[in-house]
């Protein structure tokens, strides 16, 4: 048999899974959408192969393959195509392709779990715990299930796959699977080198904090930045930390690709992607590197310098503080949000206080990042500030700051 499937974690699952149901007769192609229309081509094109059990996973073709798959299963040659993500759903015209995004219950599918039930469905392979449990996880990782259950194995099974070569990785777990087919465990050894790797992935994702640029792309508000590791993780992270902007796009000039995430229900990344040829799943997606996107996420934004990330050791100037809070941009733009009860919160920008209220203090907020890219000022930059606009000494101000605070935003009103 021959099998065509991406190079990620759900990929590799897929790559396992049939070798664990053809033993040596699996032929396994790792490929990345840039080589795989190539690949399938030349292997469907040569008569040798006709009659080869052929699985293409967890990838679409394009539409020239396609017609050509289309053929080859007219022509009465095996191929059978299984994928998960929304873009591809045109495939389930043809009677070889199976694009299933969720099961009946509402859960999001995964192409290692939708290959593995098709395998034992047609009695191809002999279903075990451990097996269930391995393909459980990749399920959980790709679908980013195991965020919202912290099911911090999921992370960990694909932060070891991109820590170790895919070739030993795929050996060491085609071992573990056979020899141990009652349960699926990581290793002390492998948890010792995991609790390092998560130190680097946190040291990591704040330095690209630190890197990422806030721009305007089409109708979008996005976070932009260079990055080569940790990509899922990465943009996962950074959203969270900037939940004020739409999706991260991370750019691999390396691979020549550009990846979309988000954390939003109301975002869809798969259509956004799609408009510069690429696709994915609705939060995770991605498209190629092409003279277009690098004039857009590239040229058109290298002059922009990267935001300044809010300062996690504040002890005066805090969010959703009951006196208000301040914010400061690059211009030197000065924002402060102010309650005025539980349910409404005004905004005071360069001393004018905005037509508009807002429902939750994070609206807000999100508002002056969006508009101004603005962050949360720093309380030494807020003090020395408030020293030179009264006349008080800092010591005065810390020991009356609530007062004084209060005080200092009316005054802003009555300037207005």
């Amino acid at each position: 048999m021959k099998i065509f499937t991406d190079i990620d974690l759900d990929g590799l699952g897929c790559g396992i899974v049939a070798k664990l149901a053809f033993g040596d007769d699996a032929n396994v192609s790792y490929c990345s959408y840039r080589n795989l229309n190539q690949r399938v081509e030349h292997f469907i094109d040569n008569p040798d192969y006709h009659n080869t059990e052929t699985y293409i996973t967890d990838l679409a073709v394009n539409e020239h393959v396609e017609k050509k798959l289309e053929k080859r299963f007219q022509n009465g040659h095996p191929i059978q195509m299984i994928d998960h993500h929304v873009t591809a759903m045109h495939f389930n015209e043809y009677e070889w392709s199976m694009v299933v995004p969720e099961y009946s219950t509402g859960k999001k599918t995964c192409a290692t779990s939708l290959f593995y039930e098709y395998l034992v469905e047609h009695n191809k392979i002999q279903k075990s715990q451990a097996l269930d449990e391995f393909v459980e996880l990749v399920r959980q990782y790709d679908t980013w299930e195991w965020d919202e259950n912290n099911n911090v194995t999921a992370k960990r099974l694909n932060d070891l796959f991109y820590m170790m070569d895919r070739e030993h990785f795929e050996e060491n777990l085609l071992k573990r699977l056979k020899d141990h087919p009652h349960d699926f465990t990581l290793t002390d050894t492998e948890n010792l080198l995991l609790d390092v790797e998560d130190k680097k992935i946190h040291r990591y994702i704040h330095s690209k904090d630190r890197q990422l640029v806030q721009t305007n792309v089409e109708e979008y508000c996005v976070g932009i930045v260079h990055a080569e590791q940790y990509l899922s993780e990465l943009g996962n992270a950074l959203h969270k930390l900037n939940p004020h902007l739409d999706m991260i796009i991370l750019i691999n000039a390396g691979n020549k690709k550009v990846g979309f995430r988000t954390i939003y229900d109301h975002i869809d990344v798969s259509e956004f992607a799609s408009r510069f040829g690429g696709g994915g799943h609705p939060k995770a997606s991605g498209c190629d590197l092409s003279s277009e996107t690098f004039e857009k996420f590239v040229v058109n934004v290298f002059p922009i310098p990267p935001h300044r990330p809010d300062p996690d050791r504040n002890e005066i100037n805090v969010k959703a503080a009951p006196y208000g809070t301040c914010y400061e941009n690059r211009k030197g733009d000065i924002s402060f949000i102010r309650p005025l009860n539980e349910n409404a919160f005004e905004v005071i920008h360069n001393g004018k206080k905005l037509d508009e209220f807002f429902d939750a203090y994070e609206s807000a907020e999100h508002y002056i990042k969006r508009n101004y890219t603005s962050w949360l000022r720093y309380d030494n930059d807020h003090l020395r500030h408030l020293t030179k606009a009264l006349p008080m000494t800092l010591d005065e101000i810390k020991m009356n700051y609530e007062k004084v605070i209060g005080k200092f935003i009316n005054n802003l009103e009555k300037m207005e």
